[in-house]
């Protein structure tokens, strides 16, 4: 079956050279000025995700995290970096009890984990990249020195913790707040950023002219040298305000940074209409994905109407099956046992798909891989006793509702990219974490921390409990499909907990219904809030459904009757979804014109 949307908002581009795709004019831009310099797409990703770091610093930063999928033409193989920092040494369950707490809280700086998004793009660059770190640098040093313009979200986001800033955090006034909130498209620079990659590539130099010795040069610079120490001489002292109104102490310190390093691991698979689907492992929400396709081909929905009534409540209703599991079971497969074999057995998805009926589902219905028994968090339980508690979490990265005019971020909004080439390497990251709106600016470098560990429970002997050294198991998802072992299409989209919702209809749409990518990408967007949210504090909107506007009042009408809570949403609200894909030796790419800020480039 196929369909065709009356229009797009922009072209598919198509070449045969290099397609950069990404969250930012501005990132895509250099990404493919790297392309044109003679870069592969790992160099050009590395580019791009600097320069995000610089021009959405209320989406992602050096402090954050970025899991990486990627397929290299030199080894005929998919990876992934796994990006995500691990909990510090003196984060324990009894630390958080002693405090008095039963979540972890989303700002300040408790929930701090490794900084792994600067460590994992040296990685990315120095294992699969060609051109010296300079030459990836030198776009992001630009924009933070001389300035770029202030996106609106961006200035509504400072807006909105103005407050905090001058009365808590001194460090974000300084950047943030030195002549007043700066106004959407004025220019902005971030000084001390530049210098501190400035004088990172120093000392990468100085290491001689070798390339992989400069980039291990400039990751010890970060993780054991400059930058560790002033990270470390803040976080000895600093108490700040939170969102449980007190003022805490971090618990990472230089030791956590120098003993943690990114690396390289399989990626998990499944196949699908032809295509090898590629995702993180369970330290992500990635499976939850292979999950979803695994129930929807059982429950034939390549003969379904796309955009229709019994589509949409189909692929909600299986994705609600999937994220209970993600709740129940999901965590680091370093430290605890993940029984991912099970959850992703055709035998397992005959079962619970079953569960999928006419009606929309108003529990939360973790399954049983290998006979084994689901627990759930206590917040999980404590929502769907309470399915009336529906909040955003303060811990994402949105402006607060209601503080200022700005346009729509939606929830757990961050950064994502996808890149091809010529040379047959294709790559999609997802950056976030590190938002200037969540943690205070370390005096001197330009940036904040993270607050992933807000991801962690706080009930023991989960997959996904708080334990020393375990990776939070993050909702930050890329995507990768290969068909004949080889590279075809690289997806993803900012939007937390939804990462792997408007995706996967995006998804649907390109592989099961002949949507090019653009189309794909433009069709009306839904999703579920059903499960618990990943960010503080953890709340649940049973049986919810968003949609977009330009939906048909018939498909919204016909979900109604089907039990779904319909919460009807502006025309272009949802997701930031961008793709890039080959086929028959031509490269395609896409991005999506929600929010007004994405971009593909290419030729």
């Amino acid at each position: 079956m196929t369909t065709t949307p009356p229009f797009t908002t922009r072209p598919q581009l198509a070449g045969t050279f290099g397609m950069v795709t990404s969250t930012h004019w501005l990132a895509s831009a250099a990404g493919m000025a790297v392309l044109e310099e003679g870069g592969n797409a790992f160099d050009a990703a590395v580019a791009v995700g600097l320069v995000l770091q610089v021009v959405e610093p209320h989406l992602n930063g050096p402090g954050g995290e970025v899991p990486v999928i990627g397929f290299s033409a030199a080894d005929g193989q998919p990876f992934v970096l796994d990006g995500q920092g691990p909990a510090p040494a003196a984060a324990t369950l009894a630390h958080f009890a002693g405090l008095g707490l039963d979540l972890i809280p989303g700002t300040g700086l408790l929930a701090a984990c490794v900084p792994a998004a600067f460590g994992t793009w040296l990685l990315l660059l120095q294992r699969y990249g060609t051109l010296p770190l300079r030459s990836v640098m030198q776009y992001a040093i630009g924009y933070a020195e001389s300035g770029y313009p202030m996106l609106p979200a961006a200035s509504a986001a400072i807006a909105s913790v103005a407050g905090t800033f001058r009365e808590h955090w001194p460090g974000s006034a300084e950047i943030y707040l030195a002549d007043g909130v700066p106004a959407p498209g004025s220019r902005f620079t971030n000084r001390p950023l530049a210098s501190v990659y400035r004088r990172i590539l120093t000392e990468s130099e100085s290491a001689g002219p070798d390339r992989e010795r400069q980039i291990e040069a400039a990751r010890r610079a970060f993780y054991e040298g400059f930058v560790a120490d002033a990270i470390a001489a803040y976080l000895a002292d600093a108490q700040v305000m939170d969102v449980t109104g007190r003022r805490n102490r971090a618990l990472l310190t230089g030791d956590d940074l120098a003993g943690w390093a990114a690396s390289v691991e399989a990626p998990v698979t499944a196949d699908f209409h032809g295509l090898t689907v590629c995702k993180t492992g369970p330290w992500g929400q990635g499976p939850v994905f292979l999950q979803q396709l695994a129930l929807l081909d059982r429950l034939g929905v390549a003969d379904l109407q796309p955009g229709s009534a019994e589509f949409i409540h189909t692929v909600i209703e299986a994705g609600k099956l999937a994220f209970a599991d993600r709740e129940a079971w999901y965590g680091d497969p370093r430290q605890s046992v993940v029984p991912l074999a099970g959850l992703l057995s055709g035998a397992y998805a005959d079962a619970r798909c079953t569960l999928v009926g006419e009606r929309a589902s108003a529990e939360l219905l973790p399954g049983s891989p290998d006979g084994t028994v689901p627990r759930l968090p206590e917040f999980a339980l404590a929502g769907f006793r309470a399915p009336d508690t529906a909040g955003s979490g303060t811990g994402e990265p949105t402006v607060a509702a209601g503080s200022v005019s700005a346009p729509e971020l939606g929830p757990g909004d961050t950064c994502h990219l996808d890149v091809t080439d010529r040379f047959g390497n294709m790559v999609s990251a997802t950056p976030s974490g590190a938002w200037l709106q969540s943690s205070p600016v370390i005096p001197g470098l330009g940036f904040c921390l993270g607050t992933r560990a807000q991801m962690f429970t706080l009930t023991p002997g989960l997959a996904s409990t708080l334990a020393p050294g375990r990776r939070p198991r993050t909702t930050l998802s890329p995507s990768l499909a290969l068909r004949d072992g080889q590279p075809y299409l690289a997806f993803g989209t900012p939007g937390g907990d939804q990462q792997d919702q408007w995706p996967l209809a995006f998804f649907l749409n390109h592989v099961l219904f002949g949507m090019n990518l653009q189309e794909a990408i433009d069709a009306p967007a839904f999703h579920t809030d059903h499960f618990p949210s990943s960010f503080y504090p953890r709340q649940s909107q049973p049986r919810s459904l968003a949609i977009e506007s330009r939906a048909a009042q018939s498909v919204v009408d016909g979900l109604r009757a089907r039990g779904h809570d319909v919460s009807v949403r502006p025309p272009w609200s949802l997701g930031r979804t961008t793709a890039v894909s080959r086929s028959g030796g031509m490269l395609y790419a896409a991005a999506s014109p929600r929010g007004m800020q994405c971009y593909a480039a290419g030729r």
